[in-house]
């Protein structure tokens, strides 16, 4: 089965033509203001356009409020909306609701008690994300380039298609594919030089190494 493949936190055209001439299957675009890869309207604007049509736009927002969230959805007029803050499963079913766009709810997880939550996000959201934990003095939820334990996810029944992200980068995402039986992935961090700066090589040797892994998994089946 093809593994899917989202970069997030793209921030110029470079790097949105490189994504999607890899093969991305998401392309993300951050509204979080605490993130080095957030984008202002107009940004996120000219990058969604450059986008529409090669590759699925998700706009990645946290705890935001209803204003933002319409605000981001105006901008981008992303094909899905990545919840990455602390959203109860009430939340993402009210912002479901109102703004009637698909949604990605990221889980953060460093234990398996982390996971105890699944259930509730199934019922409300189209996909999920697990992601590293972030640390308790982050003033952001993720691109900390961190990982977990991805065996933690092995087995697991999940009933929704579903990411995993924290602390990927080419030379390591074939084992996590295989160690998490992981139906896709999403990376940020992994594919940088700098924080917010994409290397276009780094995001094709990225998508590349995930696809190798995907045909391993299916020789190996």
């Amino acid at each position: 089965m093809r593994v899917a493949v989202k970069i997030c936190g793209i921030t110029s055209a470079e790097s949105a033509d490189a994504a999607v001439g890899a093969g991305a299957d998401f392309a993300g675009l951050v509204f979080f203001p605490a993130s080095p890869r957030y984008l202002k309207a107009e940004q996120a604007a000219s990058l969604a356009a450059r986008l529409r049509g090669r590759s699925r736009i998700v706009a990645l927002l946290a705890d935001a409020r209803d204003e933002e969230i319409a605000a981001a959805v105006q901008a981008a007029r992303p094909d899905f909306l990545q919840l990455h803050g602390r959203e109860t499963p009430e939340r993402v079913a009210a912002i479901k609701a109102r703004f009637t766009i698909p949604v990605i709810k990221s889980i953060a997880v460093a234990e398996a008690a982390d996971l105890a939550c699944v259930p509730a996000y199934e019922k409300v959201a189209d996909m999920l994300l697990f992601d590293a934990k972030a640390p308790m003095s982050a003033v952001r939820p993720g691109g900390h380039g961190a990982a977990f334990d991805w065996q933690l996810l092995r087995g697991r029944k999940v009933s929704l298609p579903w990411l995993l992200a924290g602390g990927l980068d080419a030379g390591n995402v074939a084992r996590a594919i295989r160690a998490a039986d992981a139906p896709g992935v999403d990376v940020s961090s992994g594919v940088e030089t700098a924080p917010g700066v994409k290397a276009p090589q780094l995001i094709r040797d990225f998508i590349a190494a995930a696809r190798q892994a995907e045909f391993v998994k299916e020789v190996r089946e």
